[in-house]
């Protein structure tokens, strides 16, 4: 893990501040010095505004000195050490395979740290390697080559069967990372960026051949770190641990434009154990998190579910798709969940839960608690007909079971449909417990709370009104027979 390091202008401000505090009974029996006070603030805002109006350009005035990189590994090396040049437009590929290939051959004692210093960093995919920390300076960018001759092509994802947009080959991603232990990819909050534009109005208009690839994707590894970065503009799925373990992403700020960015999910998790993601901001063209395990007969085969997977602490937006999802590729079984402190904001929808017959397996034990609602359309979704599928070789009599799944301390405003789900008599919903509910509506409707087949409880009073054949429990566990 990498731990927080506090830099010496840190401890030099607290030192100041806990002097200053000393001083302002002092200054303030002086109206003169208060004045000066208040004329030296006022300054000091104004050459603030005119630092950060001229960030990027002509530098008017000083900019204080560059933050300092922590050493995170024994040995650090700076890509500009292997021939990198951060203007924007020098292709980088070759100086990223070349740091990574010398800190290939330092497993031994520790691996090794690329640091990406302030700049523009051009650069097709490159792949990473194991005790590796790629360090993100302030204002350093990684951008993504978008001319798609760069990109490599990789054969379907094993648990997909296809390509998820088209039979075949898929593009790879523009990092990358397979058969890995103990990865770091963290920094001062530096970004990286696919300039998915081109990619986004190339699939628009069909001159595509092949599924597009992710920005960041670690396959078939464990022990990793995404910790204190920007990632933006994704070609398609921003981050894809694919078949993890010990995974850790926090403080991790997601972003693509909320319209016509397809299939720009922030966080897949896609048949992944043990795994954290908290403390992030998402916003993009679909789901903010969809945790996956597989498509249909391929992910049944493959048979790695998603589970043990906490999410805490974060703001996110979809206006397309939803907030959280489970699905609805998740043939290979979702199970033991947790979801809680959550803000959902200016969304299509907030939590989702998406299957449909042929997908198989289970999505089981899931917890949501903590949850708030602002300005979302519909608030709880389940949906069992989500009928897409890789080819006709599924099977639609594997069905998948959903169970054991409880939503506590569910509050919010301007929602217009608080819960809908929808099971079928094939695919019911059983054992849903709802607690401490109250969500505001845009408009009062009948049928705000949707249930069909749906087997469950409500414990206490809850607002809207629940389902009618939902059990009701006082905050005893007492059943309740009179009517809601």
């Amino acid at each position: 893990m990498v731990e927080t390091i506090a830099s010496p202008l840190t401890s030099r401000f607290n030192y100041q501040r806990l002097d200053l505090k000393r001083c302002v009974p002092a200054f303030l029996s002086s109206h003169k010095i208060l004045f000066t006070l208040l004329w030296i603030a006022a300054f000091a805002s104004v050459f603030l505004w005119q630092r950060n109006a001229v960030r990027g350009g002509f530098a008017a005035f000083w900019l204080g000195p560059v933050r300092p990189i922590p050493k995170l590994r024994p040995v650090a090396f700076n890509l500009t050490d292997f021939g990198g040049v951060g203007d924007g437009v020098t292709l980088n590929t070759e100086a990223f395979e070349r740091a990574v290939s010398a800190i290939s051959k330092l497993a031994r004692r520790g691996g090794g740290q690329l640091n990406v210093p302030p700049g523009k960093w051009l650069t097709a995919p490159f792949n990473l390697t194991s005790h590796m920390t790629l360090f993100l300076a302030e204002d350093a960018v990684i951008l993504g080559i978008q001319d798609e001759k760069y990109w490599p092509l990789m054969p379907p994802l094993p648990s997909y069967g296809y390509g998820r947009e088209h039979p075949g080959p898929r593009y790879g991603s523009l990092i990358h990372g397979q058969n890995l232990r103990d990865i770091v990819i963290t920094g001062h909050n530096g970004t990286i960026d696919g300039q998915g534009q081109t990619w986004w109005k190339k699939y628009r208009q069909k001159l595509l051949n092949h599924t597009r690839g992710p920005l960041v994707q670690i396959m078939w590894s464990s022990d990793i770190v995404f910790m204190n970065i920007t990632l933006r503009n994704s070609p398609f799925w921003t981050l894809h641990p694919y078949d993890c373990k010990n995974v850790t992403i926090r403080n991790v700020t997601i972003l693509a434009p909320i319209f016509e960015a397809p299939n720009t999910d922030g966080i897949d998790p896609d048949s992944c154990e043990d795994m954290v993601i908290e403390d992030c901001y998402i916003s993009v063209g679909d789901d903010a998190i969809a945790i996956k395990s597989g498509w249909d007969q391929y992910g049944i085969a493959y048979g790695r579910p998603s589970t043990n997977i906490l999410i805490r602490n974060l703001v996110v937006r979809s206006m397309v798709s939803a907030g959280i999802s489970i699905g609805s590729e998740m043939s290979g079984g979702v199970s033991s969940v947790t979801v809680e402190n959550l803000l959902v904001w200016s969304s299509r929808r907030a939590v989702r839960i998406k299957t449909a017959p042929g997908r198989g397996a289970y999505v089981r034990n899931i917890t949501y608690r903590n949850l708030t609602f602002d300005d979302v359309r519909v608030g709880i979704v389940i949906k069992t007909d989500y009928n897409e599928h890789p080819d006709e070789g599924y099977d639609p009599k594997a069905v998948p079971t959903l169970q054991d799944i409880s939503f506590s301390g569910i509050h919010g405003q301007g929602v217009r449909v608080p819960v809908r789900m929808h099971g079928s008599e094939e695919i019911p919903v059983r054992n849903v417990t709802f607690q401490d509910m109250s969500v505001g509506l845009t408009y009062k409707k009948k049928h705000i709370f949707q249930c069909a087949f749906v087997q469950g409880r409500v414990i206490g009073t809850i607002f809207p009104a629940p389902c009618e054949n939902l059990d009701r429990y006082d905050e005893q566990g007492k059943l309740n027979m009179l009517p809601y």
